[in-house]
C-alpha cells in the first residue's frame, strides 16, 4: 500500500470526493482516505503522479508519504503533529477580540439598551457600518471556510465549509442589503422603516457562525490529535542514536547511519537502537514496548534483541540484522499507521450518506428558504431558517464517527501488544463466532518436556535420572533434550559414556562405566529387560492416554523406570479458552496428532471440540466446513498454518515474536499466549459498539436538527433555532464524537467480567459429519510399523507415506505401532514397505 499525505479536506463529504476521484484512476484497485489523519492509502499499479493529479483535479492537494528509495520513515512524527490547533487557536482569539465589541452593539444596545459612544448613539447607519467592518474583518480572518466553500462549489464538490460559507455569506449580504435600505429610510425621515431594517441585521450571525464553527473545529482537532496518540508513542520509543564498534573504535552516530553487519554495544539503561543479535554479554531486556508484557526477558549470545527494547542489566555487544524501515518496531508502526488509512466496512453506511448529504443539505436550504416566503413570512425571516439549516448540517459528525473509533481501538490494542493489520480485520473480529486453536506452539509451548519421572522398585528417582541424562545427553533427539534439559536444572552431574549408539526407531544404548545402559519406547526395552511388571505396564498406559510419551530406562537388563514426556500446555491456555467459551464463542483445537494425544491435550485445555490427524491442507478444509456454522478466526504460527489462516474469516498469528510481517494474518498478536484472542475479540466489540453509537448520535443530531432549523416544528411546539445556536451545535457535535472515541482508551482488554455470550451460540461438534462424508468418497487402511517413539517419529513415517502417490493422508500412532493410511486409489504394498523401512522403522504388515 502506497500512502499519501491530502490536504484541504474538512469533512466527509471532501473524504468521499477524493476517494471517488482517486478509485476512477486506471490501475487503482483500492483507495482509502482518512479524515482523521489527512492521509490515503493506494493500492494498485497506478503511477503516483496520476493520482495526485486526480486529487488536485478535485481541488484538494496531495503528496506521496513516504519515499523508500531515501529510506525516510513511512509515517513521520512531523505528519501527525497537530499543526491545525495552533493555528485555529490564533484565529479564534482574533475573532472573539473583534466578536465582542461588535455582539456589544449588535445584542447588548438592541435587547438591553447597553450605552453606546456619542457619535453613534441614536445614529442607526453608523451602527449599521460599524457592525458591517467588525464582521467584515471576521470574515477576513477566517477566510480559509470561503476559500475552501466556494472552490469546492466550483468543483461541483460542496463540502462542509461550503455550508458554513454560505450561511455566513447569505447572512451578510442579506445584512449589507437590509443597511442600504436603511440609508434610504433615514433620508425619508421614515423612522419605521429605519427600525425595521435595523431588526433585520445578522452581521453578528454571520461573524458568530464563523467563530463558533471555529471553536468547534479547534476541540475537533485537539481531540483528532489525541487519537494518533499511540502510534507518535511507538515513534517517540525509536531511539535517536546508537554506539557502533567500527575498526575497534566506539563512536555514537545517528540510528540511521547503522548499517547490516555493524556491531553496537548496549549498556544497562540503553534502549536497543536497531534489531540485531547478541554476540556478546548477556543481560535482561524490558520488551514490554513492543509485546506489552512488562517482565524483563534473559538474552544470552545468539539470542535476537529488537530495536526500542530496553537493556535493563548487563552489558552486550549485539550485531545488527535489521535496520531503518525493516526493523520490528518500524514494521508495527506501519502496520498501525497502514490499519488507519484502510476503511472499515461499516463505514461504508456513512460514506455513502457523507457523498450526497452536502448537496441535499444545500436543496433543503433553497427551498426551506421559498417555502417561507411562498408562506407569507419576510424575507429576513426566510433567510434566517435557510441559514439555520446550512449551518447546523454537519457531515463531519459522519465522517469522523468510524475513524476515529478505529484509530482509538487500533492504538489501545497495539499498547497491548495486539496489531490490527487494517480497519477491516478489527471489526471483523468483534463478530467471531468461531474460534479455531492450532495444538502446537498456541495451545501449548511446542516444547518437549518431562512430566513424570516414575522410578521402579528396584531404583530410585535420582538413579533414573543419573543414567538417563548420561545416556541421553549425545542425542539431538527433541526427546533427549527434554531429559537432559530436566536432569540439568535437577543438578544432576553428567557422567561420560562409551560405545554410545542409536538404534533408529526403538531408542538408544551405551556403556556407562560397566554397565550396558538402554533408553527407548517399549517395544525395545521388553527385548531387552528380564521382567516388566503389571504395575509399570499400567504406568505406561496411563501415561499413553494422558497424551504423554513414555520413555523406559534400562540397565543390565532391568528397568530402572519410566520418564514421561509430552509438549504441555502453556500456563494460560485453560484460562484464555475459558474467557472465549463465556464470550459465547465455540472453541475449536486443530492437530496432526493423534486422536489419543489429542483428546488429552483437548481435555486439559477445555476446548469444545477437537480435530485430529490434520495436516496443513486439511486444516484449510475444515476451516472451509466451519465457516458454513458461522464467522470463523483461525489462530495458529502463521507459517505452518498459512492456508487456513488465508481461507478463515479472521487468521490471527500468535507468538510471531520479531517476525511481525507474516502476510497470511489480519491480526499478529506479538506474545505467545491466547488471552490476546480474547483480548483482541473484546477491543474489537468495544471499539464496534462504539462506532454504532456515534454513527447513532451523528445521524440522530442531522435528522432532529435539520427540521428544526427549517422551521418544521413552528406551527406544533413554536420551536426556531437562530442561526448562531445552529453553528455552534455543528461545531460541538464533531467534537462529541471525537470525545465519545476517546471512552476506549479506558477498555481493560484483559477484564472478562464484562463479558457477554453473543445470541445464538454453537452446541455440539460441527465437522464430525463432514469428516465421515469426506472419509467416504476415500480409500483406508491400516498398517503396523514398530520403532516409533515418540511424536516426531510419527512424523517422520506421516512424512514418508504421504510423499508416495496415491496417499492422501497418514496417521501414525507410536503407542498402538499402527499407522491408518487414507489413499484416493490403489497404492501398491512393496511402496509402502519401502517408504516405512528407508525412515528407519519395521514395517509389519497391513491389519485386516
Amino acid at each position: 500500500m502506497e500512502q499519501y499525505n491530502v490536504t484541504g479536506m474538512s469533512c466527509a463529504a471532501c473524504q468521499t470526493r477524493v476517494e471517488k476521484a482517486v478509485s476512477a484512476v486506471s490501475g487503482v484497485e483500492s483507495c482509502a482516505v482518512s479524515l482523521l489523519t489527512n492521509s490515503m492509502g493506494v493500492e494498485g499499479t497506478a503511477l503516483p503522479q496520476d493520482i495526485i493529479a486526480a486529487v488536485e483535479a478535485t481541488g484538494y492537494g496531495a503528496s506521496l508519504k513516504n519515499n523508500r528509495e531515501s529510506g525516510a520513515a513511512a509515517t513521520s512524527e512531523d505528519s501527525l503533529e497537530d499543526k491545525e490547533t495552533p493555528k485555529m487557536k490564533k484565529r479564534l482569539i482574533a475573532s472573539v477580540v473583534l466578536l465582542i465589541p461588535l455582539l456589544y452593539v449588535s445584542m447588548g444596545h438592541m435587547l438591553w439598551e447597553w450605552p453606546l459612544p456619542g457619535f453613534m448613539d441614536g445614529n442607526h447607519v453608523s451602527m449599521g457600518l460599524y457592525q458591517l467592518i467588525l464582521s467584515g474583518l471576521i470574515m477576513v480572518i477566517n477566510q480559509k471556510f470561503f476559500i475552501s466553500g466556494f472552490k469546492g462549489l466550483l468543483h461541483r464538490a460542496p463540502n462542509m465549509d461550503t455550508l458554513v460559507a454560505l450561511g455566513s455569506a447569505a447572512s451578510y449580504i442579506y445584512s449589507v442589503v437590509a443597511l442600504f435600505a436603511m440609508t434610504g429610510a433615514v433620508l425619508d425621515n421614515d423612522t419605521e422603516q429605519v427600525m425595521y431594517y435595523m431588526n433585520q441585521f445578522y452581521f453578528e450571525a454571520a461573524a458568530m457562525i464563523l467563530t463558533l464553527i471555529t471553536v468547534g473545529k479547534m476541540l475537533e482537532a485537539r481531540s483528532k490529535g489525541k487519537t494518533t496518540n499511540a502510534l507518535k508513542g511507538l515513534m517517540d520509543l525509536s531511539p535517536k542514536t546508537a554506539v557502533v564498534v567500527r575498526n575497534g573504535v566506539e563512536s555514537t552516530v545517528p540510528v540511521e547511519a547503522v548499517r547490516v553487519g555493524d556491531r553496537f554495544v548496549v549498556r544497562p539503561g540503553d534502549s536497543i537502537p536497531v534489531d540485531g543479535i547478541v554476540v556478546e554479554g548477556e543481560s535482561a531486556v524490558n520488551e514490554s514496548a513492543l509485546t506489552g508484557e512488562s517482565l524483563p526477558v534473559e538474552k544470552i549470545t545468539g539470542d535476537i534483541v529488537s530495536a526500542a527494547t530496553i537493556n535493563t542489566s548487563g552489558y552486550m555487544v549485539c550485531e545488527a540484522t535489521r535496520v531503518g524501515e525493516d526493523t520490528t518496531l518500524s514494521a508495527i508502526i506501519k502496520m498501525v499507521s497502514d490499519a488507519a488509512a484502510t476503511k472499515a466496512p461499516i463505514a461504508k453506511i456513512a460514506d455513502r450518506v457523507s457523498g450526497v448529504f452536502v448537496p441535499v443539505v444545500i436543496g433543503i436550504s433553497v427551498v426551506t428558504f421559498f417555502a417561507w416566503l411562498l408562506a407569507g413570512q419576510s424575507v429576513g425571516y426566510a433567510v434566517a431558517r435557510a441559514v439555520s439549516v446550512l449551518v447546523i448540517s454537519c457531515p463531519c459528525a459522519l465522517g469522523l464517527a468510524t475513524p476515529v473509533a478505529i484509530m482509538v481501538g487500533n492504538g489501545v490494542a497495539a499498547k497491548t501488544g495486539i496489531l490490527f493489520k487494517t480497519a477491516a480485520s478489527l471489526e471483523q473480529a468483534g463478530k467471531t463466532q468461531i474460534v479455531a486453536l492450532d495444538k502446537t506452539g498456541t495451545i501449548t509451548t511446542g516444547e518437549m518436556k518431562v512430566t513424570d519421572v516414575i522410578a521402579s522398585e528396584e531404583s530410585s528417582e535420582k538413579e533414573l535420572l543419573r543414567v538417563a541424562y548420561a545416556l541421553e545427553s549425545k542425542s539431538e533427539h527433541p526427546i533427549s533434550k527434554a531429559v537432559t534439559a530436566y536432569a540439568a536444572e535437577k543438578d544432576i552431574p553428567l557422567e561420560n559414556t562409551a560405545e554410545f549408539e542409536v538404534l533408529s526407531g526403538n531408542g538408544l544404548q551405551a556403556l556407562l562405566g560397566s554397565d550396558r545402559i538402554y533408553g527407548g519406547n517399549l517395544s525395545y526395552i521388553e527385548k531387552i529387560v528380564e521382567l516388566i511388571s503389571s504395575q509399570n505396564r499400567s504406568f505406561i498406559d496411563k501415561l499413553a492416554r494422558e497424551g504423554k510419551t513414555p520413555v523406559l530406562i534400562a540397565r543390565n537388563g532391568k528397568l530402572l523406570g519410566i520418564i514421561a514426556v509430552s509438549d504441555v500446555i502453556k500456563e494460560d491456555s485453560p484460562q484464555a479458552i475459558s474467557e472465549l467459551k463465556n464470550m459465547g464463542i465455540h472453541v475449536v483445537m486443530l492437530t496432526g496428532d493423534n486422536e489419543i494425544t489429542a483428546s488429552a491435550i483437548a481435555a486439559q485445555a477445555g476446548v469444545d471440540e477437537v480435530v485430529a490427524s490434520v495436516k496443513p491442507d486439511g486444516k484449510e478444509a475444515v476451516i472451509k466446513q466451519l465457516m458454513e456454522h458461522g464467522v470463523v478466526t483461525m489462530v495458529g504460527d502463521g507459517i505452518n498454518d498459512a492456508p487456513a489462516l488465508t481461507s478463515a474469516d479472521l487468521g490471527i498469528a500468535i507468538g510471531a515474536g520479531t517476525d511481525v510481517a507474516i502476510d497470511a494474518a489480519d491480526v499478529v498478536l506479538m506474545k505467545s499466549s491466547i488471552r490476546d484472542v480474547a483480548a483482541a475479540i473484546r477491543i474489537s466489540r468495544k471499539t464496534l459498539r462504539n462506532i454504532h453509537e456515534n454513527l447513532f448520535w451523528a445521524f440522530f443530531y442531522n435528522v432532529l436538527g435539520i427540521p428544526l432549523a427549517a422551521g418544521c416544528y413552528v406551527a406544533a411546539f413554536g420551536w426556531t433555532l437562530n442561526p448562531i445556536f445552529g453553528a455552534a451545535a455543528m461545531g460541538l457535535s464533531s467534537f462529541c464524537v471525537v470525545s465519545n472515541a476517546l471512552r476506549l482508551n479506558w477498555i481493560k482488554p484483559y477484564d472478562s467480567k464484562t463479558d457477554k455470550a453473543i445470541k445464538g451460540a454453537i452446541i455440539g461438534n460441527l465437522i464430525e459429519k463432514e469428516n465421515t462424508q469426506i472419509r467416504k468418497e476415500l480409500g483406508e487402511m491400516k498398517i503396523t510399523v514398530k520403532g516409533m517413539m515418540c511424536e516426531h517419529c510419527e512424523a517422520h513415517v506421516k512424512k514418508a507415506l504421504e510423499a508416495i502417490d496415491g496417499i492422501e493422508s497418514a496417521v501414525a500412532s507410536h503407542e498402538q505401532n499402527l499407522v491408518t493410511i487414507t489413499n484416493s486409489k490403489d497404492v501398491d504394498e512393496t511402496a509402502i514397505k519401502a517408504a516405512v523401512e528407508e525412515a528407519g522403522y519395521e514395517y509389519v504388515g497391513i491389519l485386516g
